[in-house]
């Protein structure tokens, strides 16, 4: 894999987009910037459709590291060396491989990173991957924690991938996760999440609840024929994550439907696929990701995989609100979850330009205007 220079970064061409003043997320345009500037380093060209709204997929590298257990590198310590101190065998990607359930794999990623000092990133798991119950974060070199790469961070990028439900078929090229940049904290107060919701809607079909984020609620009564959700099934067979349409729905999943009270008891361990009873809209001026609730209201936990691109749920851009898919699983207890139950909050974060392309029709993004929906995989 290329890595990072280490000679000072290259500046970014003089847009008001980068205006040091300016908080927010860069949008797609600023990502090219990064790359042209050389603060994004591809170590292969840019796929058709990795580059989004205001984020860019990353990319799995040639091998897969079987290691004994998660980590982190803490302060001066990088991951190859913590990951070869840890490795039980490798595995080469220039080939379809399987990634088995229950173990963690170290992948270094395509793509690396030579910041400029006031700029910082943050990755998630993609829609898909959270919807397969696949378990994947992204560590830099010295880092303390997962996801979080450090203002100014100059070097290489790794998953970190599990599979929790599903094994899965990947390759080199595969993406899992993507990263997005931001300058400042760009995070909107609740003040101005009142002034959106009440400008252009944030939220609809439910009770508008902003304090520290917009409240989402889950949705137990079900659509038309009472479907309410879907609990993973075990011991299925593999899912290969670059085959759209591959998977029968009920070779990997069991439908849940509305039977009596409107409320579902989470079994431990199990993984579920619910729907938000709101609509949610994210403007093109912002970018959004769902928090997990609170634990200290319940032992589950929502939504891996929680980014928001500018656009979704956009009328303009073939939306009109889109219900957030929920990934849910409850940890050591049976837990009660009821219609209309709050399991977690949606953070809205500025953009520092309107990007020049949008979630949804600008690319026939997969889960535009959604319901209740499982990853493109399933048909």
């Amino acid at each position: 894999m290329t890595t990072a220079p280490q000679s000072t970064a290259p500046h970014l061409k003089t847009s008001a987009v980068f205006a040091p003043q300016l908080n927010g997320i860069l949008p797609a345009q600023g990502i090219r910037d990064l790359i042209g500037a050389g603060q994004l380093i591809l170590s292969r060209e840019m796929g058709g459709r990795q580059l989004q709204p205001a984020s860019i997929d990353l990319r799995l590298g040639a091998i897969a590291y079987r290691v004994r257990a998660s980590f982190l590198p803490g302060p001066g310590a990088t991951v190859q060396a913590k990951t070869n101190d840890i490795t039980l065998h490798a595995i080469d990607l220039t080939r379809p491989a399987v990634l088995e359930t229950g173990c963690v794999y170290i992948v270094p990623l395509l793509e690396s990173l030579a910041m400029r000092p006031e700029l910082s990133a943050t990755t998630n798991p993609k829609s898909s991957t959270g919807r397969l119950d696949v378990f994947t974060r992204v560590i830099a070199d010295g880092a303390t924690a997962f996801d979080q790469i450090p203002a100014g961070y100059r070097g290489p990028l790794y998953a970190e991938i599990c599979p929790q439900t599903f094994p899965i078929l990947v390759r080199e090229g595969s993406t899992l996760s993507q990263i997005r940049f931001r300058l400042g904290l760009p995070t909107e107060p609740d003040e101005v999440l009142h002034r959106l919701q009440n400008d252009v809607g944030l939220v609809t079909g439910g009770v508008v609840d902003i304090d520290n984020g917009i409240a989402l609620s889950v949705d137990l009564k079900g659509d038309a024929n009472g479907l309410v959700g879907y609990r993973a099934k075990r011991h299925t067979g593999i899912v290969d994550v670059d085959a759209p349409g591959s998977c029968p729905i009920l070779d990997y999943w069991e439908p849940i439907h509305s039977r009596g009270p409107s409320r579902l008891i989470l079994d431990p361990d199990q993984f579920y696929i619910l729907a938000s009873k709101e609509a949610v809209h994210v403007p093109p001026s912002h970018a959004a990701e769902m928090m997990p609730f609170n634990p200290l209201v319940g032992e589950f936990r929502v939504h891996y995989a929680g980014f928001m691109d500018p656009g979704f749920g956009h009328e303009a851009a073939g939306g009109s609100g889109a219900r957030v898919v929920l990934e849910v699983r409850s940890h050591k207890v049976p837990f009660i979850l009821d219609d209309g139950q709050i399991i977690g909050r949606l953070i809205y974060e500025r953009m520092t330009a309107t990007p020049d392309i949008l979630y949804g029709r600008d690319l026939k993004s997969n889960y535009q205007g959604q319901t209740l929906k499982l990853s493109k995989h399933f048909v």
